[in-house]
């Protein structure tokens, strides 16, 4: 892991990553930042670790990776916009991650609702947001990333769904360059954030966007919801058009349904 001051001399922020905290290892970045924002951590703080004993994912689920290769760090934001607005603070997050991903490996991204970011169809980042409030009103929100940038090998569940930087694009990335862009790039779309105004925001997330207008496999809860993706309601829910009308979902797993991509692949044949 670089050491804070080999950071933050590559930052060229002035507000995210200007406080660091850097580990080697930890629990997870998500839950000691939680610590440092209930004692009054500074808007940008950001934890980062080389490697977690139990990082943590969207569903309770288990965030895997090889220590050493991969980008683990969480970022604490105090916005003072309504709290109607909360729900599109991932696409936030996840435009300004496919911005900085996109500037160094000059390649494409996908981002995939709500949060995720793919590259050639496969993950290779995961976005994990945790808010905390005040007498209804929001005081903090913690941003956990989990970016796979030189890691090889996904075994198990990831094989075939996972990826990397550096699978994509066959080259090793140094990993303080490729952190000191993501803040960067963050920073910018931070300042339409800051006043409530998601509108660029949003261009950014749906101009990488592939579902609306397809056919959609939806899990949640257990359940699975087959329809059309629509477009994105005010408070960032999917809106999709199912055999019982139009429904609005904040939360679930996506896929595009297969028999509309064969028959879309047998279309261009």
């Amino acid at each position: 892991m670089y050491s804070e001051e080999e950071l933050q001399r590559s930052l060229t922020t002035q507000i995210f990553g200007r406080k660091l905290f850097v580990y080697d290892s930890i629990d997870s970045t998500n839950s000691h930042a939680k610590i440092l924002a209930n004692k009054g951590a500074e808007e940008g703080t950001v934890v980062i670790a080389d490697h977690q004993t139990d990082g943590r994912g969207r569903f309770g689920r288990t965030w895997q990776a090889e220590s050493g290769n991969n980008l683990l760090f969480t970022i604490i934001i105090r916005p003072t916009f309504s709290i109607d607005k909360i729900g599109l603070l991932p696409f936030f997050a996840a435009a300004g991650i496919a911005l900085a991903v996109e500037t160094v490996t000059g390649m494409q991204c996908e981002c995939k609702w709500p949060n995720d970011i793919l590259l050639n169809d496969k993950k290779c980042c995961g976005i994990l947001m945790e808010s905390t409030f005040q007498q209804n009103k929001l005081d903090y929100v913690i941003i956990g990333i989990g970016l796979n940038v030189n890691q090889k090998n996904f075994l198990g569940d990831l094989e075939g769904k996972a990826t990397s930087l550096s699978s994509e694009c066959s080259t090793e990335f140094d990993k303080r360059n490729v952190f000191c862009q993501i803040m960067s790039s963050l920073e910018s779309l931070y300042t339409y954030v800051r006043k409530g105004d998601f509108k660029s925001v949003l261009m950014e997330w749906k101009a990488r966007a592939a579902i609306f207008g397809k056919r959609i496999m939806l899990t949640q809860a257990g359940n699975i919801i087959d329809g059309v993706a629509i477009a994105l309601a005010d408070d960032g829910g999917l809106i999709v058009e199912t055999r019982t009308g139009q429904h609005v979902f904040h939360a679930g797993n996506v896929t595009i349904a297969k028999q509309q991509i064969n028959d879309t692949l047998r279309k261009k044949n």
